[in-house]
């Protein structure tokens, strides 16, 4: 849904870029920086329960390691490693963002949840945790398919919920249950990421199966007319530019 913002944010990060850049800090040493800062800014949230200070922190960390294609593309122009190293490393911060809603909502069920009080069980706790794990699932599993689909020659970058959508859900969930100190915002927020993340997985797969139906038409064709098959640009280039840098 935020795609469309890309070209934006790139512009306006560009200064910021250049200085990094000026600074002699590559793209690899944001990339590292930026997951390492996520993954332990994300932890102590989830235990501490600051969840509208985490969140802000969260949010600088996020656009500072977002700056990684915008230096490598004034310095190296973008390398298979750098773009390796990018979606390896995103992946861990993701796994950590969520792993601190776990954390939250099993350490700090006492926001809405009165043991003494009510003898059922969490209810809010209890979906919370579920639809996380869920959505950390839908969120491996999106990535898995761009990547899988780029191996073997298709592409599958669509999608209701890319990597900056499922943040921004997370993120605003996270400081809004903050400031409300409630954590029933958070449940639906998770519940609202599990749903996108089901989505965006079921349209990659079926942007990849129409892709590799049509390249099937295309060669029966071509072997019916004798004709050498051409398959579409989409599903050729196999190289990754700098863009590439894991979104």
């Amino acid at each position: 849904m935020l795609e469309h913002l890309r070209a934006p944010f790139k512009r306006l990060i560009a200064p910021i870029a250049r200085l990094l850049a000026g600074l002699g800090v590559t793209a690899d040493m944001i990339t590292v920086v930026g997951a390492l800062g996520t993954t332990v800014v994300a932890i102590v949230t989830g235990i501490t329960g600051w969840l509208l200070a985490g969140a802000i922190v969260l949010t600088v960390l996020v656009v500072f390691d977002s700056l990684d294609g915008s230096v490598a593309a004034i310095t190296s122009g973008g390398t298979p490693f750098g773009a390796f190293l990018d979606s390896t490393l995103d992946r861990i911060a993701d796994w950590a963002v969520l792993l601190a809603v776990v954390l939250f909502f099993y350490l700090h069920h006492d926001w809405w949840y009165d043991a003494g009080a009510h003898a059922g069980p969490d209810y809010i706790g209890i979906i919370g945790i579920l639809a996380t794990l869920y959505a950390i699932m839908t969120s491996f599993v999106t990535s898995y398919t761009r990547a899988r689909a780029e191996s073997v020659g298709y592409e599958a970058k669509n999608g209701i919920a890319t990597r900056s959508d499922r943040l921004v859900v997370i993120l605003v969930g996270m400081a809004l249950a903050g400031t409300l100190h409630n954590g029933i915002v958070l449940m639906v927020a998770m519940l609202i990421l599990a749903v996108l993340g089901t989505i965006t997985v079921f349209q990659r797969v079926m942007t990849v199966h129409g892709q590799m139906a049509r390249d099937g038409a295309t060669e029966a064709t071509a072997q019916e007319t004798g004709t050498d098959p051409v398959r579409p640009a989409s599903v050729t280039r196999r190289v990754r530019t700098t863009d590439a840098r894991r979104r």
